[in-house]
């Protein structure tokens, strides 16, 4: 049963962060063009949220050590990149580099089991 649920949790964290990752690239070609969109933080918030709960349940589950270090640093990673632009308005790479590192973790995770 405790295999079931995480898998369910990989499954949500791959999706959440591949999800996250076409936003992050895709949402800031969408806003030079002239369609009105205007840049929202909500949503980048959202999906750290979603992101850091699939993560600390991974993070006290039976999971390989490689992977909860490997998760661990993503979402600090991610959370620093979001904090930045949201707060602050300084533009980095980091949320893509955090993505990209939690969609190997949860690959690894998932392929652990």
């Amino acid at each position: 049963m405790k295999k079931q649920s995480t898998i369910v949790f990989d499954l949500l964290g791959i999706s959440s962060a591949t999800l996250c990752l076409v936003h992050c690239l895709i949402f800031p070609l969408l806003t030079i063009l002239p369609l009105g969109f205007a840049s929202n933080h909500y949503i980048d918030l959202f999906f750290t949220c979603i992101s850091f709960c699939v993560v600390l349940k991974i993070i006290f589950s039976s999971s390989p050590l490689l992977v909860k270090v490997l998760l661990s640093c993503s979402i600090i990673v991610v959370t620093v990149g979001v904090v930045l632009e949201s707060f602050f308005s300084i533009n980095t790479s980091l949320i893509l580099i955090g993505g990209i590192g939690m969609i190997i973790g949860h690959l690894i995770n998932y392929k652990s089991h």
